[in-house]
């Protein structure tokens, strides 16, 4: 099975969506699953992954609601307040919808002391204790907050979004290699080959400026531990979902049929349990 391990639907609102800024008109308007299923379906793509991009309580009902009536959603990484005193109340209501799998916070838009936080890490512990994975949301400057939060948790699932989202506009990656390398040795911690072109110079990347990057992260993490996403619709603001798929395809254009089989698809079916 082919699997989009990285997607976003939305209603498109000012407030909550505040991220998108002027520069991202293409992506203020509404997208929802309908408008991806013909996308999917063109590419080859039996399903995905839906992950939130609103921090809200509403945000999860509203992915797990989308998730009931459309059967291409594999599963769905929600939000959830990991410093709330009640979190483990949520947790006991959240365990009956089977297609949750986990949640995500956007790091990135925090400092990175935030992650080590008392409550932040009693939050990850309650995770770990129900059976959800989390998602890692940061830029290169989080990375060494975030291997003291992995090193706590040697048995937590964890998957860094979009390989860290070095600044490839820049071509900035020593910093980044650095604190990527980390977590080579950290056999519970998976990277998703995503939101990779939204990192590039939005009119004129090329396949190559990637190359470096992509290396890194197939030598830290193996093929194993390595997935595909796509980050739609946010990667139309670079590129739209065949040639963002085929800078995937051309990264792993010498490896074994396993090889490809596991980074598109296999790899997020183990990891999210699906």
């Amino acid at each position: 099975m082919i699997i989009d391990a990285h997607q976003h639907f939305w209603h498109y609102h000012p407030e909550s969506h505040s991220w998108i800024d002027d520069s991202m008109q293409v992506i203020r308007k509404d997208f929802l699953p309908d408008e991806l299923a013909v996308i999917l379906n063109a590419n080859g793509i039996d399903g995905c992954i839906a992950v939130q991009a609103d921090q809200s309580k509403n945000e999860t009902d509203f992915l797990i609601g989308l998730s009931q009536k459309y059967n291409f959603i594999k599963a769905v990484i929600g939000w959830v307040d990991l410093k709330a005193e009640d979190l483990e109340e949520q947790l006991t209501y959240l365990k009956q919808f089977s297609i949750l799998k986990g949640f995500r916070h956007i790091l990135q838009a925090e400092e990175p002391d935030f992650m080590l936080s008392k409550e932040f890490l009693k939050g990850i512990k309650l995770l770990q204790e129900y059976g959800y994975c989390y998602e890692i949301l940061i830029y290169p400057k989080h990375l060494p907050a975030s291997i003291k939060l992995v090193n706590q948790f040697p048995d937590m699932r964890f998957v860094i979004d979009h390989i860290a989202k070095p600044n490839i506009k820049e071509k900035q990656i020593s910093e980044w290699q650095k604190g990527i390398e980390s977590f080579g040795k950290h056999k519970n911690v998976f990277c998703k080959l995503s939101g990779m072109v939204t990192e590039a110079d939005w009119e004129n990347w090329s396949p190559s400026d990637f190359e470096p990057y992509l290396t890194i992260v197939k030598e830290t993490f193996g093929f194993k531990r390595l997935m595909y996403g796509s980050d739609w619709p946010v990667c139309l603001l670079a590129a739209d979902y065949k040639i963002q798929l085929e800078l995937c395809h051309r990264f792993l254009g010498n490896c074994l049929d396993q090889e490809f089989e596991m980074v598109m698809g296999g790899n997020a079916m183990q990891f999210y349990k699906i």
